[in-house]
């Protein structure tokens, strides 16, 4: 057993490390200072949605058996817990750090973030009389002592803190919510251009005028971090429809018990003990920053900055793919031959096009789509809609259950149902993840598929910023499965066979398995095998053991892991033969891509699932072969160059860290920037 562990990474400290690879970008001075600032936030939000997410679920497993073990390394939840909230405490410390270097870079560019202690007398005076003009007036105080409650503090939102001194022996604990949206958070300070100080800085200060009788002993800000692991599926409420309990979940979810105190300065140790004891929160769970406790005000400092481009990425747009003609019916090509589209790099809007097309084709009979994530504004609900306008059959999954999207899918939904489309809302105790739309026609050859299968969401913004790939073909064995995956999930089912895709939760992993069999075969029989697997996260112990074994037979295994990686490749008599990197830059790498084999026996798949076990056995998920040659060299070509970027990849260690390559006396190679410059010469731009 130790033996195996030796090779294995515990799911929240790989997690971890991903972040810390995040906030390296913000400490890398190679990188435009804006985007520096860009990737602090990230940071910063990302361990937000850890606490949320993994810590929550880390203290329900406590509450549920504290002697539980996880699968990978063996550890309790409290074990699990401590580890985490170890290394988060030296995370925090380092990005403090990275704040204060990038606040001495701003300054070179006329901007200041200040304090009282920092700025004139005429400019407090100011200050003073916008606070009693502009601020005062809107604010709200609560009191916490014998006869007033202790206020909802609401999740991720800063308070102003005060431990108010009365006449009698006991303390008093004053509080001020200052996450309002009535105030600007950067207050412009007068009579020195650039220079600012942050809305709660400025109540902090002000806080002796909020109460009066009171002495102020000692202040700080505060912001707690509430859970937001529920489950939709274990609290559903028959009495409601669906959209209506999912609705009622996110109400739910503000209110979930804390998970992290953050405070901006120490204050008095008896105080955070009752703060805690109020919050029910363990001491351990309070932490104390030099940074601000929400970092999402520098992208209003980045809008100051715009007319200097020198402090931004280079421009870049995606580009249109040379296999298709926009000027022409894009189904029509797709009959001819399959496309496989590389988002952000070559653009999203021949998809849209094509939706656009397929809902006035007089052909097209049904538009049938997944959808997961969407746009604000989203064209590809203004697709379907006027299809449904124009008498087309459209069926639409939205996923309700999509973390934090839920709002904004229901409101989709409901537009959706308002314009004549059929809606369903996902199946029970399962989330469909996949990426799929299958546009049907009748034409006077009979029945014809157009199937889109991708790996990324159905959104404009994020095809932008994320890496992702999507095949759309008229190949009609993919264009029946695809029907049978839609009759399925109509009603309420999953498919339990396919020949040609690989569909979760029933033929995805075990077709998996074979393939990995596969190339542990040909080694066996004397030849060579060969995987590269590119995703987001990787934990699925049954996929993981397997490519152990496949290690240990032979088989030679590439992988690009941008995220959790619980598999540790090097390991002398166990994956020696797995190489593992991560690419972190300035588009996410969010594309999933499974091949097997070399030459003209390679199988090449995309897909929607990362190898989790939520991916492979708890959620609809689909990947499709690519079968078109083309497409096929085209990910070749994307993998060989991901695999050889020395600028924004990381090479794991056989300890599981990260060594982070650096263009030493060979040229500089960004994958990303390469990718880019070859959409452009392909487009005809270069």
């Amino acid at each position: 057993m130790e033996h195996e562990l030796s090779c294995l990474e515990n799911r929240e400290l790989s997690w971890l490390r991903f972040n810390e690879r995040v906030l390296e970008e913000a400490e890398d001075e190679r990188l435009p200072l804006c985007e520096r600032l860009t990737f602090l936030s990230i940071f910063q939000s990302n361990l937000d949605e850890f606490f949320m997410v993994r810590i929550g679920s880390l203290h329900d497993q406590m509450l549920l058996d504290r002697e539980a073990r996880e699968n990978k390394t063996n550890m309790t939840p409290g074990e699990q817990l401590d580890a985490a909230l170890t290394r988060i405490r030296d995370l925090c410390q380092r990005r403090d750090r990275a704040y204060d270097a990038l606040l001495e870079r701003l300054k070179e560019q006329g901007i200041s973030i200040v304090n009282f202690r920092s700025i004139s007398a005429e400019s407090e005076q100011y200050l003073g009389e916008m606070f009693r003009r502009e601020f005062l007036p809107l604010l709200s105080t609560y009191i916490v002592g014998k006869k007033q409650s202790f206020p909802f503090l609401k999740n991720k939102y800063i308070y102003a803190v005060a431990v108010l001194g009365t006449k009698g022996d006991k303390q008093k604990i004053g509080i001020v919510p200052c996450g309002t949206n009535v105030f600007p958070r950067l207050i412009a300070i007068p009579e020195r251009t650039g220079c600012f100080m942050l809305a709660e800085e400025l109540i902090l200060h002000y806080l002796p005028l909020m109460f009066p009788g009171y002495r102020v002993v000692s202040k700080t800000l505060a912001r707690i971090t509430r859970s937001a692991d529920i489950d939709a599926d274990a609290v559903y409420d028959e009495d409601l429809n669906y959209r209506d309990h999912m609705a009622e979940v996110v109400r739910l979810r503000q209110k979930l018990s804390p998970m992290r105190l953050e405070l901006s300065r120490e204050i008095d140790k008896d105080i955070v003990r009752r703060l805690c004891a109020q919050l029910r929160l363990s001491l351990d769970r309070v932490y104390e920053y030099d940074a601000p406790l929400d970092l999402s005000f520098v992208f209003g400092i980045e809008d100051t900055l715009r007319s200097h481009a020198e402090l931004f990425y280079a421009p870049r747009h995606p580009q249109t793919s040379p296999d298709i003609d926009e000027s022409k019916p894009i189904m029509d090509q797709i009959v001819q031959k399959d496309v496989l589209l590389h988002y952000p790099y070559q653009s999203i809007r021949p998809f849209l096009t094509m939706l656009t097309q397929a809902a006035h084709d007089p052909e097209v009979v049904s538009i049938r789509m997944t959808l997961y994530r969407l746009a604000r504004d989203s064209k590809v609900v203004e697709a379907l809609v006027e299809a449904a306008d124009n008498g087309k059959q459209v069926d639409v999954l939205v996923e309700l259950k999509a973390r934090f999207d839920e709002e904004n899918n229901i409101e989709w939904s409901r537009r959706l149902e308002r314009a004549g489309c059929h809606v369903i809302y996902g199946i029970e105790r399962l989330k469909v993840h996949s990426k799929l739309c299958l546009i049907t026609r009748k034409t006077a050859e009979g029945v014809q598929y157009i199937t889109q299968i991708g790996t990324g969401n159905y959104n404009e913004k994020t095809a932008r910023l994320y890496t992702d790939l999507t095949y759309i073909t008229a190949r009609p064995e993919i264009g029946e499965e695809a029907r049978q995956v839609f009759e399925a999930l109509m009603l309420g089912e999953t498919v339990d066979h396919m020949q040609t895709l690989l569909v979760a939760p029933h033929c995805l992993q075990d077709k998996l398995i074979n393939m990995i069999d596969g190339e542990i075969a040909r080694v066996r029989s004397g030849g060579t095998g060969h995987i590269r697997l590119k995703m987001n996260s990787l934990t699925d112990k049954t996929l993981i053991d397997k490519l152990i074994e496949a290690s240990c037979a032979g088989v030679q295994i590439d992988m690009i892991v941008r995220g959790i990686c619980c598999l540790i490749g090097g390991v002398k008599g166990l994956t020696e033969n797995i190489r593992i990197i991560s690419v972190v830059g300035r588009f996410l790498e969010h594309s999933r891509i499974y091949i097997f084999g070399d030459g003209e026996e390679a199988r090449y798949y995309i897909s929607s699932a990362d190898w989790m076990t939520r991916n492979t056995l708890r959620r609809v998920e689909v990947a499709t072969p690519i079968l078109d040659a083309d497409a096929k060299a085209c990910l070749d070509r994307v993998f060989d160059m991901i695999w050889r970027d020395n600028v924004q990849a990381r090479d794991q260690q056989p300890d599981g860290s990260y060594i982070r390559r650096y263009p030493a006396g060979q040229a500089a190679l960004s994958s990303q920037n390469w990718l880019y410059d070859e959409a452009y010469r392909m487009a005809g731009k270069q």
